[in-house]
């Protein structure tokens, strides 16, 4: 769609600091970062919702929140802060949260400490080049 920003970032035509992209997933750091690596998959192909994502396609964002999942517990422990849990959210129309009619899945690394209740984030953004290097972790503990 000519005018969804998340089909604009998942074609590259809004820059990003994306994790890890694939033929159909692109997956980046939210730049209102909720927590520390709070990550989105977003599917190349425009679906406004979970209703509208084919289930091959659902079943694949799910494998790829795991494979995310493992590599931000790799990254995050290699920077000395170990993961103690992780929430993996979709927000299913405007009544649920979802700002953005993109389906779009929400992966969040947590630490023990973090407020469990909702809202999960607070969206507190992070600097430029923070938020930068925090891709090239993640994505350098997908590659290993």
């Amino acid at each position: 769609m000519d005018n969804c920003i998340f089909c604009k970032i998942a074609a590259g035509k809004i820059p990003s600091n994306t994790v890890y992209e694939d033929e159909d997933f692109r997956v980046i750091l939210d730049l209102n970062q909720g927590m520390k690596g709070h990550m989105l998959i977003l599917p190349k192909e425009h679906y406004e919702n979970f209703y509208e994502l084919p289930d091959e396609l659902a079943a694949k964002a799910m494998i790829l929140a795991k494979k995310l999942s493992l590599a931000a517990r790799k990254a995050f422990e290699k920077a000395g802060t170990p993961l103690d849990g992780l929430n993996i959210l979709q927000n299913n129309g405007e009544a649920a949260g979802q700002s953005v009619m993109h389906y779009h899945l929400h992966v969040l690394p947590r630490i023990k400490g973090d407020d469990p209740l909702f809202p999960l984030w607070s969206e507190a953004a992070m600097e430029s080049g923070d938020m930068k290097a925090l891709a090239e972790s993640l994505k350098g503990a997908l590659e290993s």
